[in-house]
């Protein structure tokens, strides 16, 4: 047989020196030491991460919707602070020992809670359903905006390029301001365990605001409450300007009249479309309270066909002209010198200040044998853009 073939053997590596084989281990063991740390670095933030989830998780079961549009109140945190809060109501938790209570005893309602408030205020505010919402966490909310927005010019490859005009700026500070509600409720209603608290003070605490918002909001005077879009300087269209909104008049101090026999009362509504620049029409309604609502509604045009046509699914609004009718019972009725309709782009144009946090105070003692539940929150309201909105007057 042949001999097997024999591989020549290698040497072992030969170090110059001990110092070069110290520097290798110790090069070896930085590498590895910040691959550990790296490793357990980002362990920790992938729990971060998985914790975090699951929390958001939690919190947005309340945020889901059903095909009716209610609210799942069914997570575990939902059915927890409910409980909690049921407990407070019936006088078995002292506010004064919880970490969400302040020194006097009132008791911060629970995020499950102040959202099924904020659901119903939605149903109960007109404005609400069209004005852009912004929560704030201050007393005071500041914006600097623009009056004439920004400003420039056309220039050639090699012309000079010469400082354009700046733009207008204005500091606008808008403070937010104390609305309250005291439903009351009866102990016996309380003592029944089988009782939706939440849900009875939810339907009731919402109500009273929602009252309150409507006129505010539409008509308010800035003076311990929002201030409302009319209250604003009202100035013929064409004189509109920053701080302004623009009206069109109709044609008769008696309200919506034909001034001729080939001039329908609703010519002057489609003006007030076009008042509105495009940009803003896109997103915008009619707003007018029910009164003024019964009149539009029996408009037809020349072949007979109603101007307004009734919603064909539940929960969506009637159409006028193409655009969606807002009813706010906040709006003035059809008179002399008055402004029933507004047509406008309310997200753009009015903007509502939430504070964000709800208190009760829990009173047993001064309405016997009512339980008082002292309910306050904080709000502001302005015009955000006043090209948004444009309003109908009734010659005077």
């Amino acid at each position: 047989m042949p001999s097997p073939i024999r591989l020549p053997r290698t040497s072992a590596p030969v170090w110059a020196n001990a110092n070069q084989l110290a520097a290798v281990v110790a090069s070896i063991d930085k590498v590895t030491t910040a691959f550990a740390d790296f490793r357990a670095q980002n362990d920790n933030r992938f729990a971060e991460i998985e914790r975090d989830l699951k929390d958001m998780n939690a919190r947005g079961s309340l945020a889901r919707t059903h095909g009716d549009g209610s609210f799942s109140l069914d997570s575990p945190n939902a059915r927890e602070e409910r409980e909690i809060f049921a407990q407070f109501a019936r006088g078995d938790l002292r506010a004064g020992m919880t970490t969400d209570s302040k020194p006097d005893g009132g008791f911060l309602v629970p995020q499950t809670i102040e959202s099924g408030i904020a659901r119903l205020a939605r149903d109960a505010v007109s404005m609400r359903s069209v004005a852009r919402i912004v929560n704030v966490n201050s007393d005071v909310y500041v914006r600097v905006v623009s009056q004439n927005g920004p400003t420039g010019n056309w220039v050639g490859e090699k012309d000079a390029r010469p400082q354009t005009q700046g733009m207008k700026l204005a500091e606008q500070e808008i403070p937010l301001h104390d609305l309250q509600a005291m439903p009351a409720v009866t102990q016996r209603l309380l003592d029944d365990a089988r009782v939706d608290v939440a849900a009875e003070l939810s339907t009731e605490i919402s109500t009273a605001f929602g009252e309150l918002e409507n006129v505010a909001f539409v008509a308010g005077d800035g003076i311990k409450k929002p201030r409302g879009f009319l209250s604003y300087d009202l100035v013929a269209n064409a004189s509109q300007s920053w701080g302004k909104i623009g009206f069109l008049k109709s044609g008769d101090a008696d309200g919506f009249v034909a001034t001729s026999a080939s001039v329908s009362p609703a010519d002057v509504l489609i003006d007030l479309i076009y008042s509105l620049k495009a940009a803003y029409r896109n997103g915008a309604v009619w707003m007018m309270n029910s009164k003024t609502a019964s009149i539009v509604r029996k408009w037809k045009d020349t072949d007979g066909r109603f101007l307004w046509s009734d919603s064909i699914a539940v929960g969506q609004p009637a159409m006028l002209l193409g655009y969606p009718v807002v009813v706010e019972e906040a709006m003035p009725d059809v008179g002399a010198g008055e402004y029933p309709i507004a047509f406008g782009n309310f997200a753009r144009g009015y903007t509502i200040l939430d504070r964000i946090g709800m208190r009760v105070l829990r009173d047993p003692y001064s309405l016997k044998p009512y339980v008082l539940f002292y309910t306050t929150k904080r709000v502001g309201g302005f015009v955000s853009d006043f090209s948004a909105i444009k309003l109908l007057k009734i010659a005077a």
